[in-house]
């Protein structure tokens, strides 16, 4: 499943052509994707201008002029891709395509946009396990899919003693703690995995027996691990591209991420892997204490 950085890439290759743009056209080719789609779903949001893009925890967001928010999650293998038409081709720091004619008919391609960039977005998801809805902006964060969500890592909300006042007695591991979506917005098992990692901090340690000059540096390898995937454009593992097409590179950089048995690029020793609550955890039992 993306997770924050894969889908804060995906809403900097959106946000040039749609913010500050109209949705001219949208066709959904089916009832909807994990839930059905709201009832007047296109014609809700046809003709509206999309007031800003933005990214809560794993959801993008774009508000729309009259009141809605179109809120998208991708699911286990969504995407979205954006042909740009005409001579506007380029947006912002993103070339893209021209669309051609068979873009958005294929056999996973369920919600098309036109928008008047001039851009073509087309939604593609074969498991179907994404998202799309439509919420009141007004109540947005009372909403069932916001409401108890943690703060955002990349936000100034986040730092060390916010970090320390949610795990203080905690006694779940510390990586299923940084999982708890209720402590921390939008971190999903690899960055979890790779700032622990860099913390020296094991991943089977009780979150509440961390201590505090750990979860300081804790906090800052959240902060750097995000930044820097962001900034590789994610991690394309199976699924994930930008919206221009190009794959993420950050799973180059992975340090103990899926390389079990080979040596900790910090002490040689051999990374191991072991299973919390059903999901693969790397790490180095040297060097993490």
């Amino acid at each position: 499943m993306p997770e924050l950085p894969e889908v804060e890439t995906v809403r900097l290759g959106l946000a040039p052509a749609l913010e500050g743009h109209r949705l001219t056209k949208v066709e959904t080719r089916r009832g909807g994707l994990r839930v059905p789609f709201p009832k007047n779903f296109a014609s809700r949001v046809t003709g509206k201008r999309v007031k800003t893009l933005r990214r809560r925890a794993k959801y993008l967001l774009a508000e729309l002029e009259g009141g809605e928010t179109l809120v998208i999650h991708l699911g286990m293998s969504g995407r979205m891709a954006v042909y740009a038409q005409g001579a506007v081709q380029r947006l912002g720091q993103y070339v893209y395509g021209a669309a051609p004619a068979e873009a958005g008919s294929g056999k996973h391609d369920h919600v098309v946009f036109e928008t008047d960039a001039p851009a073509r977005i087309v939604f593609t998801d074969p498991r179907r396990f994404g998202l799309m809805t439509l919420v009141a902006t007004e109540t947005l964060e009372d909403d069932k899919l916001f409401a108890g969500l943690g703060v955002e890592p990349l936000s100034n909300h986040f730092h060390a003693d916010y970090l320390a006042a949610v795990l203080k007695g905690k006694k779940t591991p510390i990586k299923s703690a940084l999982l708890d979506q209720r402590v921390i917005a939008g971190i999903g098992n690899i960055y979890a995995v790779e700032a622990l990692f860099r913390a020296r901090i094991s991943p089977k340690r009780l979150a509440g027996k961390v201590r505090a000059a750990e979860i300081a540096l804790l906090a800052e390898a959240i902060k750097t691990v995000l930044t820097e995937a962001i900034a590789a454009g994610g991690s394309t593992l199976r699924d994930h591209r930008t919206p221009d097409g190009s794959l993420g590179s950050f799973q180059h950089h992975f340090q103990v991420y899926d390389r079990e048995g080979e040596p900790c690029p910090r002490c040689d020793g051999p990374i191991k892997r072991i299973v919390q609550a059903g999901r693969s955890t790397f790490y180095c039992p040297k060097c993490q204490k």
